[in-house]
């Protein structure tokens, strides 16, 4: 029975990728840039501006990221991720400013955003008018975002001063990665890979990725998915008298 189905979840892999290599694939292998280097974040931003869909690192997970703006990029992204276009996609930014400026977030005090930012934790709040691609979550009204702490994503997404759609480096229902070697296969899709060593210590506790906390109600909040600082964060909202919404 376990053969049975450890054989079905082969095919499946092999429909899925056989599938995206054919609508995806380029005509060579992604560049592996080290994220040491000097002008790394540099090269980056131009993949994003040039609509490709880049690996990056962030203070959890490796993280695929293109565009938030350019609904080619979005589109590209959905493919190589194998994901469902209904489910929705972060978007990553600077600084807290930015978090107001994507989502609605006039009920949130400052000091509530920077104890949570920057930091492994996703809030997910409603777009406000300024967020326009129809191919980013079209079935929700609501954005999650992050501000990752990590140096170069904050880097990256300083230079580029645009909104990127960040989701994690792997074939989904795949585990998250930890290492670019990990997610290798993707390779032949990808327009770079930036190179960030090992994360989270290299822990399998940590593929779990961000904490993903809905605070779009006020007064309230509701954990949409624990994520590896769970406990943290919990000690934060609880802390500036915000009741939990359990469904």
């Amino acid at each position: 029975m376990v053969l049975l189905k450890n054989l079905g979840n082969v095919i499946r892999y092999l429909v899925r990728y056989k599938t995206v290599s054919t609508k995806m694939k380029k005509d060579k292998m992604a560049e592996v840039i080290k994220c040491t280097d000097k002008e790394a974040f540099v090269k980056a931003a131009q993949y994003l501006e040039d609509g490709e869909v880049i690996a990056v690192p962030t203070d959890t997970v490796y993280g695929l990221a293109c565009s938030a703006h350019c609904p080619e990029a979005i589109k590209k992204l959905y493919a190589i991720k194998g994901r469902d276009s209904a489910k929705p996609v972060a978007i990553c930014v600077t600084y807290i400013d930015d978090i107001r400026k994507w989502g609605e977030a006039e009920h949130l005090s400052d000091d509530l955003l920077h104890a949570l930012l920057p930091g492994p934790v996703t809030v997910v709040l409603e777009e406000t008018k300024h967020f326009s691609n129809p191919y980013l979550n079209p079935t929700t009204s609501k954005i999650g975002i992050r501000i990752p702490d990590y140096l170069f994503i904050n880097k990256l997404t300083k230079i580029f001063n645009q909104p990127i759609a960040l989701t994690s480096a792997n074939f989904s229902s795949e585990p998250s990665t930890l290492s670019v070697k990990e997610f290798e296969h993707l390779y032949c899709h990808l327009g770079a890979v930036f190179d960030g060593g090992v994360l989270s210590e290299g822990l399998d506790q940590n593929r779990t990725g961000s904490t993903i906390v809905d605070l779009s109600n006020i007064g309230s909040y509701r954990i949409i998915r624990k994520g590896v600082s769970y406990e943290k964060i919990i000690t934060i909202l609880k802390s500036h008298d915000l009741n939990s919404i359990v469904e």
